[in-house]
């Protein structure tokens, strides 16, 4: 079974050994709810999102990546913030892959399709903002939220 576990600040985690850039994005409906996916790797809630593939930008991987896991059309309205703390690494058990967090955050808006897991999602909803953080998450995804609803005015970079 293909598992993910995240550390952070841990000194039993395993060593990095890859870094690879990849999107996170919060999307919002009509109604100010944030869609959320929960990862059938780790069973935590989380940000649609995924790995930037070569031959595409910034946006195209996060339009790409939130309809393949979520079902749902979105257009990017605005950057959150970018994450690379090193001390948060990601460990991938199927290729013993341990990525070093690099993580940049998007906001947008949903312009269509409905909520549809995906192999990566095995529940896909919205969910009202005064929920968003209430579920399990890693810290990091938490963070991520939370930076997103104390809206700022410039981004965060971490």
């Amino acid at each position: 079974m293909r598992r993910r576990i995240d550390y952070y600040d841990d000194p039993n985690a395993p060593q990095a050994n890859s870094l690879v850039p990849s999107v996170n994005v919060v999307v919002t409906n009509d109604n100010g709810e944030i869609l959320l996916i929960r990862r059938t790797d780790n069973d935590n809630w989380a940000l649609p999102g995924g790995a930037i593939d070569l031959g595409e930008s910034l946006t195209q991987a996060a339009v790409r990546e939130t309809k393949e896991e979520t079902g749902v059309d979105c257009e990017i309205t605005g950057l959150v913030g970018i994450y690379t703390d090193p001390q948060h690494v990601i460990h991938y058990t199927s290729n013993d892959e341990v990525r070093q967090e690099f993580s940049i955050v998007l906001a947008a808006r949903s312009i269509g399709g409905e909520p549809t897991t995906s192999d990566e999602s095995r529940e896909v909803t919205w969910v009202p903002t005064g929920e968003a953080t209430n579920r399990q998450m890693d810290r990091s995804m938490r963070l991520r939220l939370l930076h997103y609803l104390e809206g700022r005015s410039e981004p965060v970079i971490v």
